[in-house]
């Protein structure tokens, strides 16, 4: 997004990625995350500029964020690149990382966990509580795990 020209949604992977996570939450809990139907691309735009949070990160050994919603771009204030580069660790301070750990180390055994809720952190150090929160493992096309998700439908400011 530095340049202008393209936005998230518009690259081919994050379009591609936009339909694992949306197919991957309807594998795990029978809902729909977003009810939207047109072109790949103007699903992906959708998501991105859906009325919650939405983020996912890789299954490297230190997961990195590979896609931030811009509402999740505006909660952890920071642009495109900087979230993408970003350890999903570093969302919450280190009092909350071993509860954050068995949560995704729950949904890695169970699918999703629902109901999950816990304070995070900005780029900034603004502290802020999310609740009705549903983590996911996010499916690739031959339903392998390829990563976990997270949407969060309430977050209060604590700071």
């Amino acid at each position: 997004m530095s340049d202008g020209t393209q936005l998230p949604w518009q690259d081919s992977a994050v379009i591609i990625q936009s339909q694992r996570l949306l197919r991957s939450f309807q594998h795990w809990t029978g809902k729909v995350l977003l009810d939207v139907a047109g072109e790949p691309v103007e699903i992906a735009r959708a998501l991105f500029e859906a009325p919650f949070v939405l983020a996912s990160h890789g299954m490297e050994p230190d997961p990195i964020f590979y896609y931030g919603n811009r509402r999740a771009l505006e909660l952890w204030e920071l642009d495109w690149e900087q979230f993408t580069r970003m350890p999903s660790r570093q969302t919450a301070e280190p009092v909350e990382q071993e509860e954050r750990y068995r949560i995704l180390a729950e949904t890695a055994s169970k699918g999703f966990v629902s109901n999950y809720r816990g304070v995070r952190i900005s780029s900034t150090g603004k502290r802020f509580f999310v609740e009705d929160v549903i983590v996911w493992n996010v499916l690739d096309e031959q339903n392998q795990m390829c990563g976990q998700a997270a949407v969060i439908f309430q977050v209060h400011n604590l700071s």
